[in-house]
């Protein structure tokens, strides 16, 4: 699915790029990449693309208890390397993968497209412009209502890597993290709601700054939505329901390059902005920035090219893994932990 949906389609428009070679093997999912890409070749066995001499950029879209194993060889073979998230099952593991990169000269970068959601550009947006003033509380959610397990899908199997936390819980923290750094303390809640559910399946994590109290969650039995952020400050409030339209554009079938108004969110979602900036009372809607996750390969091909900084860091999704790992421990221990 991370393939098909958030790699393939932009990957094929940015130029620079040339997609030669998917590993697939299922059949209806081989017609499909044949159809959409039929200059690259399909491939049953991971072995032909890293090993391949001609390819410089190997992405590893697979489940997350491998995504440090394929990473390795991808590094060892002279390939620069994007990692779909999370970045790796620990932190001890993503820092060995950072060192190995910086040995083999190559880019290695982590597939945290969300930063180019229309959602979270509007509240970046929103809090470097001081909109609200001093900021003291910042809430995130990324709920879903799922009451039965998910059939056939490596995501609901107990493994390392899988789990809420994990999953969406990788987005909010590296939201949080872009936004605000590293923060000094970390408690947490993590729990199975869903009684026949092999893996975590909601969590809530408060991230505490000098005076700013952030507060992460996503659950799976959430039939009546929260506001996905919710910002308060000194001069002002920002509410923001509703989720970016990129995701389910791609899964309706949609591309990037064949769709006007890629990442343009409908005027129903837009936020709700309270504020008193620079002495002026505003109550109404803030538009939305648009979305779009080319920016992320954009910036690879850049980086690759020596013309640009990458954007995500692998040292800013190391520090994503080690926020997960202090969440689980902190919900174990149930005590609150330094993030140093």
């Amino acid at each position: 699915m991370a393939g098909q949906i958030f790699h393939a389609p932009f990957l094929h428009v940015v130029e620079g790029f040339d997609l030669v070679k998917i590993r697939e093997t299922r059949e209806p999912n081989i017609q499909l990449a044949q159809s959409r890409y039929p200059q690259a070749q399909i491939t049953s066995q991971a072995d032909d693309i890293i090993q391949d001499e001609a390819i410089d950029l190997v992405v590893v879209a697979t489940p997350n208890s491998s995504h440090y194993d394929l990473a390795k060889k991808a590094l060892l073979a002279g390939k620069h390397v994007v990692v779909e998230k999370p970045f790796t099952a620990t932190s001890a593991e993503a820092e060995e993968l950072i060192q190995l990169a910086k040995e083999q000269q190559k880019v290695l970068t982590v597939y945290h497209n969300r930063r180019w959601d229309s959602d979270f550009k509007t509240v970046q947006k929103v809090v470097q412009q001081g909109l609200l003033g001093n900021l003291v509380e910042y809430k995130a959610h990324f709920d879903r209502f799922r009451p039965n397990l998910k059939g056939n899908t490596w995501k609901e199997e107990a493994a390392p890597g899988s789990g809420i936390v994990f999953d969406l819980g990788s987005h909010l923290i590296d939201q949080a993290l872009v936004l605000f750094g590293t923060p000094q303390e970390i408690s947490a809640d993590v729990r199975i709601q869903r009684p026949s559910s092999p893996v975590i399946d909601k969590f809530e994590a408060t991230l505490f700054y000098d005076s700013l109290k952030v507060t992460l969650s996503a659950g799976v039995l959430v039939r009546e939505p929260s506001p996905r952020y919710t910002l308060h400050g000194d001069k002002g409030s920002f509410l923001k329901y509703g989720l970016d339209v990129q995701e389910k554009a791609l899964n309706d079938g949609l591309l990037p390059h064949t769709t006007p108004n890629w990442g343009v969110e409908p005027e129903s979602i837009w936020g709700h902005l309270n504020t008193e900036h620079q002495g002026l009372h505003f109550i109404g809607k803030l538009e939305s920035e648009a979305g779009h996750y080319r920016s992320f390969y954009d910036n690879v091909y850049g980086a690759i090219t020596g013309q640009t900084e990458l954007a995500v860091k692998p040292e800013q999704a190391r520090d994503v893994i080690k926020v997960v790992e202090l969440i689980m421990q902190s919900s174990q221990e149930k005590r609150t932990l330094p993030f140093a």
